[in-house]
């Protein structure tokens, strides 16, 4: 379905189908704030841009792959809005405000930084935790093999 101008829309069964979300679920990030709210046909239906899709795929790979919570991602994705903010502005606003706003970017990509780093290290120990645990059942194997070989 196009839009105004070359922009393509999609109801929510496509955008649900193309990634892989429930429209429940698609839904339920509006709901909280992760995807802004969309445009709607005169009917009320929901229609989403590509750039919605991307976001949805963005909150997919946070949530499913990387084990963010949802004010993790919202922390993540608005700090990204600020950055991409910044790029769309910077030929229009004054050095100053360029200042300001580059030292947000600076703020909100240390956020960013950060968040990482506190999953870096969970993920980190609870690596340490199933490594500590394989090891233990190859120490009973090996004793296993040991009564075993004896018996023989």
């Amino acid at each position: 379905m196009e839009g105004n101008g070359k922009t393509r829309y999609m109801q929510i069964g496509e955008v649900a189908q193309r990634t892989g979300l429930t429209q429940r679920t698609i839904r339920y990030y509006e709901e909280r704030g992760l995807l802004r709210p969309p445009t709607r046909m005169e009917g009320g239906f929901r229609l989403y841009s590509e750039e919605d899709v991307q976001r949805l795929e963005q909150i997919k790979q946070l949530t499913q792959l990387l084990g963010f919570s949802l004010n993790e991602i919202r922390q993540i994705l608005d700090a990204a809005e600020v950055k991409s903010q910044l790029r769309a502005d910077w030929d229009k606003i004054d050095p100053s405000e360029r200042r300001k706003r580059l030292l947000h970017a600076i703020e909100a990509s240390e956020s960013q930084i950060r968040l990482i780093d506190h999953k870096i290290e969970q993920l980190g120990q609870l690596r340490a935790r199933w490594a500590e645990r394989l090891e233990r059942y190859r120490a009973l194997l090996l004793e296993l093999d040991q009564v075993e070989s004896a018996a023989t």
